[in-house]
């Protein structure tokens, strides 16, 4: 719009237009205080009416006019009072609910507008504004010069701008500029944020994306801080204005860049994560050929006003949703209850005696390093994998405890089935829409074919065989906070032409389905580990034999294990962090070597023997054990064919010397083992023989023999089956075990 004797910018922040057109999403009449001849825009909710901008006549002489022999636009106010005698009073049958802070439901009776402010008027045009939560502080856009000759005022110089102004009784006062005010740009149509904390508006600043951009300051301090750019999701190469935060602080804008139905279009955004997501248009009749702008609405978008110059003049109309449009969906996940399970540590075991066997906390047990399981459905499951024996199912080695939180997804839900035939009626329903500590007001449905429909059951047809997103709107209320909200789903749905194609396209969903997920995969799995001895192995740990366990003491002397033979030693511990004594025969670097001894101590009647892996804490311990891993013991290195040391054997003897020199009080057993191969008496005394050689050299080097013990067990203790040459090589081995102190 120009002005005939002043400076016309606002017009540049209105645009072309198209054909009124409606669909069922909407239903929409022109405001009734609305006029036929003159311009009405930007309403905004101000106690129990609307504030907007027009350029009717104020019922005094107008001093200035535009191109159109129109007068400038003011900042007015309608009210929806009850009549009073004499008052000329409009009536319509619009509801102005609480959301839009009026609770007049039914015929809203309207007073003729008025003059919003004396105080806010100038010479040029004014509005649009905002109004802060308490409406006792406006922003409102004007000229930054009002003041003085028209002709002097009249320049390129004096641009748009944002001001305020408070409340003082009745009147509006202490007019103040904000500071992003600039006199090379543009600066308008305010919107503070409903926590007013941001204050945004369009700007045809330099450094944008297109002709005016949407910007927003945070308040600091008591100050308005730099403006920034909302970014390129919502700002294009064209024009972005008259920007609107609902409650819900959800972005509705107007925009002649993005992609509508002509001329200014209003589209919706809401702010995720970073970023503003890609825009929405609102449906028609809210949109049309013609530039649709200024709106707002309730945090529902139940109902609202919106601007529009679609009937010859710019006016405000009046919107009541009939059905939801629905943003923003996320594609529906599906709740899984059956998954695999799998061992992939690095604790290995042999299968020839031994399985893995997974108890799952519902009752049912599976046996397999791989296995796979359905739950009955959500719940708390506790899951464990034990290796047992093969036959017995007697517990060797406990490797992971675990508690399952298994949740479904807190989500709306479309019940429905995947795929269908054209013309077919098919049922939908929300019935299993899972959101704990929200109550369901309403059901929204849009079947993706131009289609809505509202309920907590619907049916639908398709016409025509294709893919169809269908989407479900839910209207929310929060039982802790009260506040109403939105939220939505959408699900893919497969419309075939005939049963030969419904058949194909099923066998293939069931084809996709038919690998199962791994639970630690599973995004609604919450794995809560209790117990795992992958975890402890990654520390310096060795397993153990552990004949019992007790509170209290029981004596390595005791009639419990008085049978346990003589060539194993029974070291008794005390596990301070559980407060109980433990009883162990044997102690292995490997699991796998320690199940001979297991299964001999099993056929003596030791009822409660298991292997326990055990997490070395003393220093000296630690030490020997990372010796042992580093080193070696195996006597087929240790020693020559004609039972000399090796250099092997010097190498870890050495280390062994150090070991015992920084830990004076450490005394060991230096035990040497043989396989079956040869006569149990000649494999006693050789291994016998090879132990002395083992602890003579350690003496000859400073240590004490009084700190050394010399035992040859021969083919005794093996730990692996003799069947193998590697099972036998495995048995030919050293120990350098701990003597208690």
């Amino acid at each position: 719009m120009k002005l005939k004797l002043t400076l016309v910018i606002l017009a540049a922040f209105f645009l072309q237009s198209l054909v009124f057109g409606q669909t069922g999403t909407y239903t929409i009449d022109k405001a009734p205080f609305s006029s036929e001849k003159y311009d009405e825009f930007s309403p905004v909710y101000y106690k129990n009416g609307i504030v907007f901008c027009s350029n009717r006549p104020i019922n005094r002489v107008s001093t200035y006019s535009t191109a159109q022999n129109k007068g400038l636009f003011k900042i007015y106010f309608i009210d929806t009072v009850n009549k009073i005698k004499g008052e000329n009073i409009k009536q319509s049958s619009i509801d102005l609910k609480s959301k839009s802070g009026i609770d007049t439901i039914g015929f809203v009776r309207w007073q003729d507008a008025r003059l919003f402010s004396k105080n806010l008027e100038t010479k040029f045009n004014d509005g649009p504004v905002t109004f802060n939560s308490k409406r006792d502080t406006i922003y409102y856009s004007r000229n930054l010069e009002v003041e003085g000759k028209l002709i002097d005022l009249s320049t390129v110089r004096n641009k748009l701008g944002i001001f305020n102004a408070q409340l003082v009784g009745e009147k509006w006062t202490k007019v103040k500029e904000l500071r992003i005010n600039n006199e090379w740009y543009n600066v308008t149509t305010p919107w503070l944020s409903p926590d007013g904390k941001k204050l945004f508006f369009a700007s045809d600043k330099p450094g944008g994306f297109g002709g005016s951009d949407l910007y927003f300051c945070l308040l600091k301090s008591g100050y308005w801080d730099d403006p920034v750019n909302l970014g390129p999701n919502i700002n294009t190469k064209g024009n972005e204005s008259y920007p609107f935060i609902n409650p819900s602080g959800e972005l509705y804008f107007s925009s002649d860049g993005h992609k509508g139905l002509g001329g200014k279009d209003i589209f919706f955004s809401r702010y995720s994560d970073t970023t503003w997501l890609e825009p929405v248009r609102l449906d028609a009749p809210i949109n049309s050929q013609y530039d649709d702008f200024g709106i707002i609405t309730d945090t529902l978008m139940e109902e609202g006003y919106f601007s529009s110059n679609r009937d010859k003049s710019i006016d405000i109309f009046h919107f009541r949703t009939n059905h939801q449009q629905i943003f923003y969906n996320k594609i529906q996940s599906e709740n899984q209850y059956c998954f695999t399970f799998n061992d992939n540590g690095s604790i290995v075991i042999d299968t020839t005696n031994l399985q893995y066997m997974w108890s799952f906390g519902d009752g049912k047990t599976t046996i397999g390093a791989i296995v796979n399981h359905c739950f009955p459905g959500p719940g708390s499951y506790n899951v464990k994998l034990d290796i047992v024996e093969r036959g017995t199912g007697k517990l060797f080695f406990t490797k992971l405890i675990y508690n399952l939180e298994l949740r479904d997804f807190e989500q709306p839900y479309i019940n429905s089935p995947d795929v269908a035939i054209k013309e077919d009626v098919i049922e939908f329903d929300g019935l299993k829409s899972f959101l704990p500590r929200y109550k369901i007001l309403s059901y929204s449905w849009d079947f993706g074919d131009n289609n809505r429909s509202s309920g907590q059951k619907v049916v639908h047809s398709y016409k025509e065989k294709g893919e169809y997103i269908v989407n479900l709107g839910l209207t929310i209320r929060s039982e802790l906070t009260g506040l109403v909200q939105k939220t939505g789903i959408s699900k893919k749905i497969l419309i075939s032409g005939n049963s030969r194609e419904l058949k194909d396209s099923q066998d293939k969903m069931i084809s996709l389905k038919a690998t199962l997920p791994d639970i630690r995969n599973y995004h609604n799995a919450l794995i809560k580990i209790q117990y795992s001895a992958e975890t402890e192995f990654l520390q310096d740990a060795v397993f153990n034999v552990e004949l019992l366990s007790s509170k209290n003491k029981v004596g390595i002397n005791s009639a419990i294990l008085r049978n346990v033979s003589k060539k194993y030693t029974i070291r008794e511990l005390f596990d301070t962090d559980n407060n109980n004594y433990r009883y162990i025969v044997d102690q292995q670097l490997n699991l796998m070597a320690t199940y001979p001894a297991f299964r001999e101590m099993v056929d003596l009647g030791l009822k409660d023997v298991q292997i326990k892996i055990f997490v070395l804490k003393d220093p000296s311990e630690k030490e020997l054990h990372n010796l042992i891993k580093i080193n070696g013991a195996f006597a087929d290195s240790y020693f020559d064919t004609a039972d000399r040391l090796t250099s092997n054997a010097y190498i870890m003897l050495d280390q062994i010397v150090k070991l015992m020199k920084k830990y004076p009080a450490l005394r060991l057993e230096v035990a040497v083992h043989s396989d079956n191969s040869g006569p149990a008496d000649i494999s006693l005394a050789l291994s016998q023989k090879r132990s002395q050689l083992l602890v003579d050299y350690l003496v000859n080097r400073g240590i004490s023999n009084k700190r050394l013990v010399a035992t040859g067990f021969g083919g005794s203790k093996p730990i692996a089956s003799n069947f193998l040459l590697k099972d036998r090589k495995l048995n030919r081995r050293i120990d350098f075990i701990i003597i208690d102190k």
